[in-house]
């Protein structure tokens, strides 16, 4: 990211009146807040440095390291024959992925539901805002691909669908 396209983030929040954006790469994060000073908006820009890359030699695990443990609902694994059936339903923005709307609430949809175009599969944070992410297909989902409370990109596979 330019000097260029920073000036112009720090204009859009200033002009649109919001009190905070933050971009996350791989390689970069910004966050542009702006603070109301004596009715005048002073962006402020607080920006860290690139992630560092760690490389590890390719050793096998030591046999007393723990398993990973998994959120019960999310498979990863399938023929790819089967695969090339199913629909991906993807996220239309990024944010943070959650399956219900409330932590004692049971998820929207699990592994085994039948779904209707329109039906709510999950919700999304982005900027404080919680979005209700709809089905775009019928059918049953097949798989969950991602854990509860995770942050998702945009276009990144959320379910997989067999079309009805």
């Amino acid at each position: 990211m330019n000097l260029n396209e920073i000036q112009d983030l720090m204009k859009l929040v200033s002009k649109s009146g919001l009190t905070e954006l933050e971009i996350e790469k791989k390689d970069f994060k910004i966050i542009i807040k702006a603070e109301k000073a004596r009715g005048l908006e002073q962006p402020i820009i607080v920006q860290s440095a690139p992630a560092p890359v760690i490389s590890t030699p390719a050793v096998a695990p030591a046999p007393s390291s723990p398993p990973v443990k998994q959120a019960p609902d999310v498979q990863n694994s399938s023929d790819p024959q089967e695969d090339s059936k199913l629909i991906t339903v993807k996220s239309p923005m990024i944010g943070t992925f959650y399956r219900s709307s409330g932590p004692d609430k049971d998820a929207f949809v699990s592994v085994g539901s039948i779904v209707q175009k329109g039906d709510k599969v999950c919700i999304i944070e982005a900027m404080k805002l919680f979005n209700e992410i709809e089905s775009e297909i019928s059918g049953k989902i097949v798989r969950v691909l991602i854990e509860d409370a995770s942050p998702v990109e945009y276009d990144q596979p959320l379910f997989l669908v067999e079309p009805a």
